[in-house]
């Protein structure tokens, strides 16, 4: 028996999970101070923009998923939910909720404190002059999902640094 065949899903998810948050943390803070805060800002939302469309090819192969393009909102956001789902670790994605208040509307939201980003550049001293990366994160998924959609929260900096929690919505057009 292989050592696949002993861990659960879940716990394999977990550790690459987490390892990726670990790896991505510590490139950020290598970055940060090698470079600065708003180099470390740009060339993350660089590296961001150039992973979205594997990363999302990656997870339609892993769904079974073959067509280009979401016309039904319902299935769009069934799969933005699965990718953050396969992507993040448990610990992370409990805390982080994804629904639709409205017909073409996503609503995200982290629980007060818990968002992953907010709380690793807290405690590394970034946080005033870090830009969100994982909503940018989502914003590319889209873009790579060739779906127009309209920021109705403006997210530049960290909402959970400027106001104490991070929610907004996304307004997507899936026909015309």
């Amino acid at each position: 028996m292989g050592v696949l065949d002993r861990i659960e899903k879940t716990e394999i998810r977990d550790l690459l999970g987490k390892g990726w948050l670990t790896h991505d943390g510590m490139w950020f803070s290598q970055t940060c101070q090698a470079f600065g805060i708003e180099k470390a800002n740009a060339l993350n939302k660089a590296a961001i923009k150039s992973l979205a469309p594997i990363e999302i090819e990656r997870v339609k192969r892993v769904l079974g998923i073959d067509k280009e393009r979401f016309d039904n909102f319902n299935e769009l956001i069934d799969f933005i939910a699965a990718a953050l789902e396969l992507t993040l670790p448990d610990s992370v994605f409990k805390k982080f909720h994804l629904s639709s208040p409205s017909r073409d509307l996503i609503h995200w939201d982290w629980k007060k404190g818990e968002c992953f980003a907010y709380k690793g550049m807290k405690q590394n001293g970034m946080i005033d002059g870090y830009r969100c990366g994982v909503i940018y994160r989502i914003e590319r998924w889209l873009e790579a999902l060739g779906v127009r959609y309209l920021m109705q929260t403006k997210v530049d900096g960290c909402l959970m640094n400027e106001k104490g929690i991070c929610e907004g919505n996304i307004q997507v057009f899936l026909h015309g």
